[in-house]
């Protein structure tokens, strides 16, 4: 699943129950993830600071950047320039000219689509897959009577039943929310239009409002919820809304839908792990919004005045490779993601996806492994449910099958803007020994299809700074291996000793509790720490 959360699909509260709140400039907001603590007082990653005193002048050497998600705009103009094109292909000639068992994978590969084009947009959960396929042997079942070599595969089963009943049930509830809250904004939205007679409410004509028009009281109210929410004007609010409430329909009707199955149009052997080729090069696909905005945190083409800076600079390139849905990927798929990522070069893999269950876990594990014996750096999203993943499980995990930590491997928890109780992300998952670093990934604004932009939320978020991050130390020290540059951006990460908020609890603890590093990715503090260790040896 795609562990980003759009603002619209946070659960937007109806306008009625907000009030005014702290109130922040949409330039600071575009560019806080790059802002120094000392410099500008906020908990950013001190990527100007970094550019300003230690790149400045200094040569780049190319650094490939694979993001495994729902696919990427390969015409928006802050990512056309840094996109990968392999040239050892030729575009749409049918044929697979480097024999690589891909045809036409010019500018990467879509694990996600049939022969004649079709693409899978929304797919089933894996909690969906594995009580469908397993109610009939398993249903009504005790399991002492089981023999034990189909205990470990009954205990499974029963998880996954109860978290899709549950799943099931807090869905049809999120949508019938939405609905209201739909309904009652759009009435509010309307009786503020018609009392200050226009046809767009916005925040300018709001803030004069509040001036010139005291009789109409809820103005105030209207303004400070667009300022806090980020939306220019409340047309934009309620298709954000109309959004969300189209996606969680999806997930009714398709993704914890046991009959729904959109893997006929694929067309591959589900069975056979060990299967590839199967595909298109469609590495945009239906909608490449997550992969779009992801690409941009990463590489985002810097100082074009246009949108948002990428963490990393212009010797930096991005593949994508299309293997997450809305709904769960498959373990093959991301797998093969992997594999192909690696065998085309990248040195570095963006992968903002996660799920609760893993039947296959292990063809993932030996894709890991291969990844890390080519000296390839696996940055994944720690996940958006509040919870501890040391106790919880989140998938693709920290640790192999066998228990031992994935070393090429580094996870990365979100953080926002506040350098207060809230400095963590109140959906992030965290753990002590299972979440690596934490990176921001609350209000980050990027790139999205059509030459747009929109700002979204989640360790989807963060995952592609730790990822924009690494490619910068890639880049000038690419004799860095993974361990290496994990270590270093692990041991390089600013630690707050703050009390924050647990989250999910309103527990205070402090963060550096929460992850390994206990600290906050911070491109400026890596690249003094890699300098200092590349002098010394």
């Amino acid at each position: 699943m795609l562990i980003s959360t759009r603002l619209a699909l946070l659960g937007l509260l109806a306008f009625a129950s907000l009030t005014a709140g702290a109130q922040t400039s949409p330039a600071a907001v575009r560019r806080w993830q790059h802002l120094d603590l000392k410099a500008d007082g906020v908990p950013g990653i001190s990527a100007d600071k970094a550019y300003r005193e230690l790149l400045a002048g200094r040569k780049a050497t190319p650094v490939l950047v694979a993001v495994l998600d729902s696919g990427i705009d390969s015409a928006h103009v802050d990512l056309k320039p840094v996109l990968w094109r392999k040239t050892t292909e030729i575009p749409g000639n049918g044929l697979d000219d480097d024999h690589n068992g891909y045809v036409d994978d010019v500018i990467g590969w879509n694990f996600l689509g049939g022969k004649n084009g079709r693409n899978i947009a929304v797919e089933t959960l894996e909690q969906t897959r594995i009580s469908s396929q397993y109610r009939s042997r398993f249903e009504g079942v005790k399991r002492k009577k089981l023999p034990a070599a189909d205990q470990a595969t009954f205990d499974m089963y029963e998880r996954a039943r109860k978290v899709f009943e549950k799943g099931v049930d807090e869905e049809n509830r999120q949508l019938a929310y939405l609905k209201e809250a739909y309904a009652s904004n759009s009435a509010s939205f309307g009786r503020v239009k018609q009392a200050l007679n226009v046809t767009v409410l916005d925040t300018a004509i709001l803030r004069q409002a509040m001036i010139s028009r005291p009789d109409v009281t809820s103005a105030s109210s209207l303004y400070a919820y667009l300022k806090r929410t980020h939306f220019s004007t409340t047309d934009d609010e309620l298709k954000a809304l109309d959004e969300a409430i189209a996606h969680s329909r999806d997930r009714v009707e398709k993704s914890f839908n046991p009959a729904y199955n959109p893997r006929t149009i694929v067309g591959d052997d589900l069975a056979n792990l060990a299967e590839t080729g199967y595909g298109n090069p469609d590495s945009q696909g239906p909608d490449a919004h997550h992969g779009t905005h992801c690409a941009g945190i990463i590489a985002g083409v810097r100082g074009n005045q246009l949108g948002a800076d990428g963490v990393a600079g212009p010797t930096v390139r991005i593949m994508s490779v299309r293997s997450t849905p809305s709904g769960d990927e498959r373990d093959k798929d991301v797998a093969n993601a992997i594999r192909y990522a690696v065998d085309n070069g990248a040195q570095i893999i963006s992968m903002s996806f996660g799920k609760d269950f893993s039947p296959d876990k292990a063809v993932v594990d030996a894709a890991m492994q291969y990844a890390d014996q080519k000296g390839v750096l696996l940055v994944h999203a720690a996940g958006n449910s509040a919870l501890d993943t040391d106790k919880e499980e989140n998938y693709p995990s920290a640790r192999y099958l066998n228990g031992q930590d994935i070393p090429n491997q580094i996870t990365v928890g979100a953080s926002s803007r506040l350098n207060t109780a809230e400095l963590v992300a109140t959906f992030s998952n965290y753990g002590q020994q299972t979440v690596d670093v934490f990176a921001p990934g609350v209000d980050i604004y990027s790139a999205t299809p059509g030459n747009t932009y929109a700002t979204y939320s989640g360790t989807s978020m963060a995952a592609p700074v730790v990822a924009g991050v690494a490619a910068v130390l890639k880049s000038y020290y690419p004799q860095l291996t993974p361990a290496q540059m994990k270590q270093i951006i692990m041991q390089s990460a600013v630690k707050y000793h703050l009390s924050v908020q647990k989250p999910g609890t309103k527990k205070l603890v402090d963060f550096t509790t929460l992850s390994r590093s206990g600290g906050i990715v911070n491109l400026y503090e890596a690249m003094k720490l890699a300098d200092q260790q590349m002098a010394a040896k």
